[in-house]
């Protein structure tokens, strides 16, 4: 077990530095499975939203090898996809799902927000009401190149949503990281729209983790904990959360 290197607050939300990704992952995963087991043991049942991405990676993982939560007893929500993408698409959220975490842990609900329903507002409509059906115990977060948290672009990021999920476009800089990823032939195959949970959405959770590691990191870590809180960079709502925690290895600290 690797404590952090340093552990720091700006605003309302907690920092924790890690010496190298694998630590973060590992500390993640520790706290995800306490929150987890916790609300199990309160209520006998828990929810959390998970988010796709490779900083996701290590902490699914880790927190699959874990132990000591009884997944049967757990909702998971996923919190974006593409709108128009079939759930078997390589680059589908949805098959990011259910390869890594449904197929890995069993858990005892997955509800999937399918970016190719026929009626998307619908759809929306559907998956809000699902997530408003219980309390949300924790919300795992990656932050986006642009600072967005799951599709909240700059653009399009709102903090006061009266809305738990809507349809928003991608900005460009999105779209580019997304075509980085490998799934899309191009940046003119990455869908322009898509299914989103809001920023309230998201906030709503008992407890928030916001996994960012690696050096290309860096620069939007810096804005998240510098920039002024507002919509410009969706990511400095997190200075507002005090059950929220950012965890950084040391490379993407490395210009704080």
């Amino acid at each position: 077990m690797s404590d952090p290197v340093r552990t720091f607050t700006v605003d309302a939300l907690s920092v924790c530095v890690h010496g190298h990704a694998a630590a973060l992952a590992a500390d993640a995963a520790r706290t995800a499975q306490r929150c987890l087991a916790d609300a199990i043991g309160t209520r006998g049942s828990a929810a959390v939203i998970l988010a796709t991405g490779n900083s996701q990676l290590q902490f699914l993982d880790a927190l699959g090898a874990l132990g000591g939560v009884d997944w049967s007893r757990v909702t998971c929500f996923h919190m974006d996809e593409y709108l128009g993408l079939a759930g078997d698409h390589p680059a589908s959220f949805i098959r990011y799902m259910r390869e890594r975490v449904e197929s890995r842990v069993k858990p005892g609900k997955f509800h999937f927000l399918h970016g190719d329903a026929l009626e998307p507002i619908k759809e929306c409509e559907r998956y809000e009401s699902l997530l408003r059906a219980q309390p949300i115990d924790l919300c795992c977060l990656g932050v986006g190149d642009n600072g967005h948290l799951a599709f909240n672009d700059p653009p399009v990021a709102d903090f006061a949503d009266a809305r738990w999920v809507k349809i928003v476009g991608l900005d460009e800089m999105n779209r580019k990281q997304q075509a980085g990823y490998g799934h899309f032939k191009s940046l003119d195959d990455v869908p322009r729209f898509g299914l989103t949970l809001t920023i309230p959405a998201l906030m709503a959770a008992r407890q928030a983790l916001c996994l960012a590691p690696g050096k290309a990191k860096a620069q939007i870590v810096r804005r998240l904990l510098r920039d002024a809180v507002g919509p410009a960079c969706p990511a400095t709502c997190l200075r507002t959360q005090k059950q929220a925690t950012l965890l950084l290895d040391t490379d993407a600290a490395g210009l704080l």
